[in-house]
């Protein structure tokens, strides 16, 4: 589902990259990049995931030491 729901929370501020080929990031192929704090808390750096797309946008599944980590940061967010 695309848009708004209330099992939904947005990240704002959530920044959105196409990042092209470039030799000052050290970026060697075309990709999107998704940048924000939280995703950092949930998906370590070098940690691989699932992605597909889905109409209106991307979908990103979580391992499950992802969900575990994800679901510290919303009891952290909810106290």
């Amino acid at each position: 589902m695309s848009g708004p729901a209330k099992s939904k929370i947005e990240l704002k501020n959530a920044k959105v990259y196409l990042h092209l080929p470039d030799e000052a990031t050290r970026s060697k192929i075309l990709h999107i990049d998704i940048e924000h704090p939280i995703i950092n808390e949930i998906i370590k750096p070098k940690e691989a995931t699932y992605a597909a797309g889905k109409s209106g946008g991307v979908f990103i599944g979580l391992k499950k030491e992802m969900i575990e980590r994800a679901n510290k940061v919303l009891k952290k967010k909810m106290d």
